[in-house]
């Protein structure tokens, strides 16, 4: 029996969940999607069974939408299938005719996310995050490079009033200064702040160089974070992640630490992706160390996507839906254990959830 408050989930519907968060769906049309970017998934947004979740739009997928069910090679799986619809701030553009769409969008159902600055010092191919894409979106028109505070504040509250957000998230490519782009991210925030003063908001960096600055971003409103690795095992950063992975795991164990006392327990996170080679058991064990710390480690499989050298230079194909299944929920016990859940977060990825599968194992 599930511990009181801590929702229920059957098998069948997580593993399910898992394995559409690799195989993807078939759908002729998303309204709400995302393509290539900062972050390592490549999707549609869509609700299961009411719930939020990021599926990779995949014309080769055994799943298909039929009459509002969710089937596996033509079979009904018992889950609903609902598209998002477009939001309106879409249609809306800024005084100097920047379309809203390109300077923040909606994820999931209610959540608006920006790239305050979608360029990286890190892009160049021998320092380049494999999996990442935050340049393809801007050199396809589908952004702007820098996003200035009071143009983020503006669409923010044009996606508060027109359809009902209920928190933000703002992340950023990597700068050259010690701050490593959160000084940036403290001025976008102070500014949504202001129009919108109870908007939860988390903000996602590196470790800065000087600590004190997680404490600007706080002071700024921002009520969650996320500080980012990708990976414990230094042989798959150095990999994986030649620029970022030569920040040393000490900065971020310090990053963390400070976050923590900062946010709060349960106010941090950092993602841990499933298929770059990690051992799985070691990764087990490494969030197990996150989760004591108060830190939410948010499993997420790896996703080939277009644009990023993992997908078209090295061909690494999807993990294994055994191992992401079993780090999911491995990882979702020591967090119910903990008392952790990510819907308990102020705002941000874990908050969101769509694009884990934790959220079906109660975490």
């Amino acid at each position: 029996m599930a511990a009181p408050g801590l929702p229920t989930t059957t098998p069948a519907t997580s593993s399910t969940r898992v394995d559409l968060a690799i195989q993807g769906i078939r759908l002729a049309d998303a309204p709400v999607s995302r393509r290539a970017g900062a972050g390592p998934s490549d999707d549609g947004h869509l609700l299961l069974d009411g719930v939020g979740a990021a599926i990779p739009l995949n014309p080769r997928s055994p799943y298909t939408v039929q009459g509002g069910k969710l089937l596996l090679d033509g079979a009904d799986t018992g889950m609903g299938v609902e598209t998002i619809t477009r939001p309106r701030f879409y249609d809306l553009n800024t005084a100097d005719g920047v379309p809203y769409e390109k300077i923040a969008r909606l994820h999931s159902a209610r959540v608006l996310a920006t790239t305050v600055v979608q360029t990286c010092v890190r892009y160049e191919e021998s320092q380049r995050c494999r999996f990442c894409a935050i340049e393809e979106s801007l050199r396809q028109g589908s952004t702007i490079a820098v996003k200035s505070p009071a143009q983020i504040a503006e669409v923010a509250r044009a996606a508060y009033e027109l359809d009902g957000i209920t928190q933000m998230v703002m992340t950023t490519g990597t700068s050259n200064g010690r701050d490593r782009g959160a000084v940036h991210l403290a001025r976008c925030t102070r500014a949504v702040r202001e129009v919108l003063p109870d908007l939860p908001i988390q903000v996602q960096c590196e470790p800065p160089g000087d600590l004190a600055v997680i404490q600007d971003l706080y002071d700024a409103g921002a009520r969650s974070i996320g500080i980012h690795v990708e990976s414990l095992d230094d042989a798959v950063r150095r990999h994986w992640m030649p620029g970022k992975g030569a920040v040393p795991m000490e900065e971020y164990r310090a990053a963390w630490a400070e976050a923590v006392r900062v946010f709060g327990w349960n106010e941090v996170s950092t993602y841990l992706l499933v298929g770059l080679g990690e051992d799985p058991d070691e990764m087990i064990a490494g969030a197990e160390e996150l989760i004591a710390m108060g830190v939410y480690p948010f499993v997420v499989p790896f996703r080939p996507l277009a644009g990023t050298l993992a997908t078209d230079v090295d061909r690494v194909p999807s993990p294994d839906p055994r191992v992401v299944a079993k780090v999911t929920g491995r990882v979702a016990a020591a967090l119910r254990s903990a008392g952790m859940l990510g819907s308990a977060q102020s705002a941000g990825c874990a908050a969101c959830g769509a694009c884990s599968a934790l959220s079906c194992e109660g975490a």
